[in-house]
This record gives structure tokens, sequence and C-alpha cells, in this order.
């Protein structure tokens, strides 16, 4: 899993309360067996109409905001079902990072496992952050994990909580796989001294 210490990136602002996983990443495109390709159908019923034509007055769709890495929300975004491909979605888009007054649990830990960080700050910061990447052409943000904090060229510093387990993986790029891994040797050990024959063989 990569890792996650400093990102620098533009901002989409998507500033709506409530924003459920069915509407990050539809149930129509859950079919797929991979983990990747998921990016072109993110948002896809604001994105498009019912006869898949783009809808330039979606965020995401307009030009000023390709490239962007960083999404702005309102709270308890990520709601709804548990599904890891919202956050799939997200990662293959392109985003980082994605900035809320609040999110839902599981898809907060489903992010922890891809790399992707929630950052947690007031209604009030993330607000105004959404309010600038909407008047000021390239909003960027820097989101320093290993100092919690976010800001811009316009004065922003504000300081987000994370806890230290999560903070860990996602510093050290370690998903629940890489976690195991870290215990390698003593996974061996324990093996190799609880080695018993199979009894159930003649």
């Amino acid at each position: 899993m990569q890792p996650f210490r400093k990102h620098t990136g533009k901002v989409a602002p998507l500033f709506r309360a409530n924003i459920d996983t069915d509407q990050i990443i539809p149930k129509q495109f859950l079919k797929r067996i991979e983990r990747t390709g998921f990016g072109e159908f993110l948002f896809n019923d604001w994105r498009k109409s019912a006869e898949g034509v783009p809808d330039q007055s979606f965020v995401l769709n307009q030009p000023r905001y390709s490239g962007t890495s960083i999404l702005v929300a309102g709270k308890n975004f990520g709601c709804g079902s548990s599904r890891e491909h919202a956050v799939w979605a997200l990662a293959d888009f392109g985003f980082r990072a994605v900035i809320a007054p609040s999110f839902a649990d599981i898809f907060a830990n489903n992010c922890m496992k891809n790399a992707v960080l929630t950052v947690t700050l007031s209604e009030h910061e993330a607000a105004d952050i959404a309010r600038k990447a909407s008047e000021i052409p390239d909003y960027q943000l820097s989101v320093d994990l290993e100092s919690c904090i976010v800001e811009d060229t316009q004065g922003l510093a504000a300081r987000f909580h994370i806890d230290e387990f999560t903070r860990h993986c996602l510093l050290e790029g370690l998903d629940e796989i890489g976690l195991s891994l870290q215990h390698k040797a003593e996974i061996a050990g324990y093996e190799s001294a609880h080695h018993v024959p199979s009894a159930w063989k003649s």
C-alpha cells in the first residue's frame, strides 16, 4: 500500500451532507472483480444523465477541477452500505484525501485500508475550504499527516485529529496483510513449534 505522509493537490468541492456509498459508486458497477477501473463510474448518477450524457454543471465534469486529488464534502460522508468499492472508485479517480466534518465509520476504515486519508475538520473549516475551492482557480491544499495539519496559501492552518493506529498504518503504507507480515518471524516460529502430523492420515 502506498504510504501517505504529505500530499499537496487541487481541491474539488462537493459540500453536501450525507453523501452515501450508492452515490459514490452505484450498485450496477459492483460486478467487477478487480479493485481497479472504478474511477470512471465515480458519482456516475450525478455526473451523467440516464442517457449517459455528462452533466457539465457537476463539479467533477468541469475542466477547472481536472486533476483534483483532494475532495471536500459535507458531514456524514460515506454513509449507507459498507461497500469498499466506494473507496476504490475515489482512489482510482485520483483522490488521495477526503475532507469532511464527519465520516461513516465503515467508510473511514475502508479508506485506511486503501491509503486514502480521511481528514475530519469542523463544519466551518470544511465549508471555508469548499468556498475557496469554488471561488479560487486551481485552489490547492497541503495535507500533512506527520504533523496533522491542513494548510493553504491563504492563511489556513487547521489541525486535525486521527487515531494513532490509523496514522501509523497510513504513514507506513500498511494494510491488514502488511501488518501481519511485520510479524513474519514470529508466525514462522509458531508454525514450526506447533507442527502436528496429520493425525487423520493412516
